[in-house]
């Protein structure tokens, strides 16, 4: 008999464990990024051995080496990622420090990525505090242009990670 009330008593308990559990409003920040442009250099001549080009994350555009900027389409511009954490916070963005582009006519290039108008790989900063307001972040890089490079497009990709803190 013993035995019986002490299973009721266990079964009452974990019935009303179980109302609270679903009574109890859970709450968690909710994170989004989106890539919403992609980082573009431009179009560029090689004139003679390698050289660099760079565009920062505010969009300007410089060289180094024997390379001719030229003013045709398409025009330079920063990667544009869209953050948004509700409700509002600090994130640590991280992201890889080079990446392989491939060229559509053979090729490779080394891109350097960063800086971000947010700060270098591993750095730390606020989002909007308006849950409906999306914090953007601008991430330049350089572009390293052998002598022996192949005329073409090239593309590749690379990761960002955000963290909530």
């Amino acid at each position: 008999m013993k035995a019986l009330n002490t299973h009721k008593r266990f079964l009452k308990l974990l019935f009303l464990t179980t109302i609270l559990f679903f009574c109890v409003n859970f709450s968690f920040a909710q994170l989004t990024i989106t890539a919403t442009q992609a980082i573009n250099f431009g179009t560029i001549c090689l004139t003679g051995s390698s050289g660099t080009v760079t565009v920062g994350n505010d969009g300007s555009r410089t060289s180094t080496g024997n390379i001719l900027l030229l003013s045709l389409s398409p025009v330079a511009q920063p990667a544009i990622f869209e953050i948004k954490l509700c409700p509002a916070g600090t994130v640590n963005i991280t992201y890889d420090a080079s990446t392989i582009l491939t060229g559509s006519h053979g090729g490779e290039l080394t891109l350097e990525l960063g800086p971000t108008d947010k700060g270098i790989s591993g750095s730390n900063f606020t989002t909007n505090s308006d849950c409906n307001i999306i914090t953007p972040v601008h991430m330049g890089g350089t572009l390293h242009i052998p002598a022996a490079a192949q005329a073409g497009t090239y593309t590749g990709s690379f990761a960002v990670t955000v963290n909530q803190q």
